[in-house]
């Protein structure tokens, strides 16, 4: 294992990144972790950006100038209850034959066609495990192959197969891994190998759960936690990010649970993790107003993970909440911020 600490902000002349035009948000963005997601249409030079605020999540599409030219307000449904629920999550599935936008609140999940245009799937949430004070709440979504995972207040992780069109999603299997709130859920394409760790799960305590979806999902290893949450996790070439409470990122081999690289990364908790999975680039998020961005590599002689700092962005007197790449080559990302009334944009110099 390899202790590294976070480098500061690079000299003012040799930066990475620069500073593009924000785009603007109706109302900001709540404090919640990985509260921004990002899908990049290359085609239509069009960037679909997701930002939850209360009850409702603002969807807006960009042009590359960061001119919006469109936006889409969605509302949590009710269900049984008189006050609007509060969203907890909004994020973008690509699945090999369509792409759903899923919403995640305090009553239940919905699905949506890409443009938020029509419901296709409402599930509803049971308070029937939850005890009297504990709040009943879905957060940590994923897609892996034509399954749609949402993690749940109970440490339940619901499984739904998405059909190729139309609305017969079905709950197809729930993951029992976690004692904990799940927090967090990340996938890899598996590339067909029998073994292969595809799925990760997170959760308040710190547990990742490593996991082989199929027809039946199969739990491959479990990675303790530390007496710290894990609010954000990915998965790239078979290598677990997992970012932590106390400011730490930290490498395992996703088959294993062997720990590879320890990074102090950032002064405070951790609030976002994202990868850009062509080129290997990590971008890591926190309540320290920065965000790191890490080039991963595997040694050819050990294998092992290596580590290379590339860029420290500041945001100033904003607590950040969301951060994501806005393409998988890792060459723009984008930040979002409480009490921040817009969508900060980054690019490379």
């Amino acid at each position: 294992m390899v202790a590294a600490d976070s480098a500061g902000p690079e000299d003012p002349g040799v930066r990475m990144f620069r500073r593009e035009s924000s785009i603007p948000l109706r109302c900001s963005a709540a404090a919640l972790c990985n509260n921004l997601s990002v899908l990049p249409l290359p085609v239509r030079n069009l960037t679909h950006f997701g930002v939850v605020h209360g009850p409702s999540a603002q969807l807006l599409s960009a042009a590359p100038e960061g001119v919006p030219l469109a936006q889409r307000q969605l509302h949590a449904k009710g269900g049984a209850g008189v006050s609007p629920p509060l969203i907890t999550q909004v994020h973008w599935c690509v699945l090999p034959f369509r792409v759903l936008l899923v919403l995640t609140s305090h009553r239940g999940i919905q699905m949506y066609e890409s443009d938020g245009s029509v419901m296709v799937y409402w599930h509803a949430l049971g308070s029937g495990d939850a005890s009297p004070v504990q709040a009943v709440f879905a957060r940590g979504i994923a897609a892996s192959g034509h399954f749609i995972c949402v993690g749940t207040w109970s440490g339940r992780v619901l499984v739904f197969d998405i059909p190729a069109k139309g609305p017969n999603v079905v709950l197809s299997e729930e993951l029992a891994g976690h004692q904990t709130p799940v927090t967090d859920i990340a996938t890899e394409l598996a590339q067909g190998q029998d073994c292969m760790a595809d799925v990760v799960t997170a959760d308040d305590s710190g547990l990742l759960c490593v996991w082989r979806s199929g027809p039946e999902f199969k739990l491959l290893t479990q990675i303790p936690g530390f007496g710290v949450p894990c609010p954000s996790v990915q998965l790239w070439q078979g290598t677990v990010a997992a970012g932590y409470g106390n400011g730490q990122v930290r490498l395992y081999e996703a088959s294993t649970g062997i720990l590879h690289v320890q990074i102090n990364a950032h002064a405070r908790a951790l609030c976002a993790l994202d990868l850009a999975p062509e080129v290997g680039k990590l971008l890591s998020a926190a309540e320290d107003t920065f965000v790191h961005i890490w080039k991963l590599s595997r040694s050819p002689e050990s294998g092992s993970i290596e580590v290379e700092h590339c860029h420290g962005e500041c945001v100033p007197d904003t607590q950040v909440c969301g951060a994501r790449f806005c393409d998988p080559s890792g060459s723009s990302f984008a930040v979002t911020g409480y009490d921040l009334a817009e969508i900060l944009r980054f690019s490379s110099v």
